[in-house]
């Protein structure tokens, strides 16, 4: 009789010896995972990130945010994008959008675009992450989206998107930060009221031999068939827009050189 009951005692307890090791090594995995992808944050792209509440930032492995609460979505999403990174992933496939878990007060749920009349536009593209699926599916967190009208987002804003990307492969290297101008929004959307911008913003920065050379722009939420250099704007037309300090890490003058210009004659279009 006590051997009845002694195997399945002992069977359940190396079950539960083998469960607890698991979840052990899981979460040395996760920590290791964390770290790695913090240090190259850290190492990659903290230098040139804008001015940004401690509390509001969030540091994914292939971008880094700071959420705006009042909002519902980020202030500004800044990420790098090399040569090297333009390339798809062919086993990649569209996942649905999550929460980000990493915002501390709670970053909007998706659902609040449902039947909105907004597309869920993403700031930090899908189409700059498709090298891995890691960084394909981050883009699909919902601190990395904001109201967008369909038109604005399949048009004007698609083609921005798709010169930045020209503007990677020309010139190696270079450092986006995007946001919308939510302080006079055009409404809100969802039962979080999630504001709808009355304009988006893009900011490239490159470096060469001369230094940093920035080009801006300011594009009003609405469909547009005009050339994107009209739309060019200083950084500090944005900074003014937005109350964003942009480049706070630089030396001064150089911060001060680069945010005054509009060089658009140092990009190729």
């Amino acid at each position: 009789m006590r051997r009845k009951y002694t195997y399945p005692l002992l069977m359940m307890v190396a079950i539960t010896i083998i469960y607890l090791v698991n979840q052990h090594l899981d979460q040395k995995q996760k920590e290791q995972h964390v770290a790695t992808g913090a240090e190259i944050k850290s190492t990659a792209l903290s230098f040139l990130l804008p001015e940004a509440a401690p509390a509001t930032l969030v540091h994914h492995q292939y971008y880094s945010l700071s959420y705006n609460e009042a909002a519902e979505q980020a202030s500004w999403v800044a990420y790098t994008l090399e040569k090297s990174q333009l390339q798809n992933s062919k086993s990649l496939s569209r996942p649905y959008f999550m929460v980000d878990n990493a915002v501390e007060t709670g970053a909007a749920d998706w659902r609040n675009y449902k039947n909105s009349g907004y597309d869920r536009g993403h700031l930090c593209p899908a189409g700059d992450r498709s090298f891995s699926t890691q960084a394909y599916n981050e883009t699909f967190l919902t601190s990395n989206i904001s109201p967008q009208l369909n038109a604005f987002n399949a048009g004007i804003w698609n083609r921005l998107e798709n010169q930045v990307r020209v503007w990677a492969s020309r010139y190696n290297k270079i450092t986006v930060i995007t946001g919308g101008l939510t302080i006079n929004g055009l409404g809100t959307i969802g039962t979080e009221k999630v504001v709808v911008p009355s304009a988006f913003y893009k900011i490239i920065l490159r470096k060469n031999d001369s230094g940093y050379s920035c080009l801006a722009f300011l594009i009003p939420h609405r469909e547009s068939d005009a050339a994107l250099q009209q739309f060019v704007v200083s950084v500090d037309e944005v900074e003014n827009a937005t109350g964003i300090d942009f480049f706070p890490q630089l030396e001064d003058s150089v911060e001060h050189r680069i945010e005054a210009e509009k060089p658009v004659d140092r990009w190729v279009f």
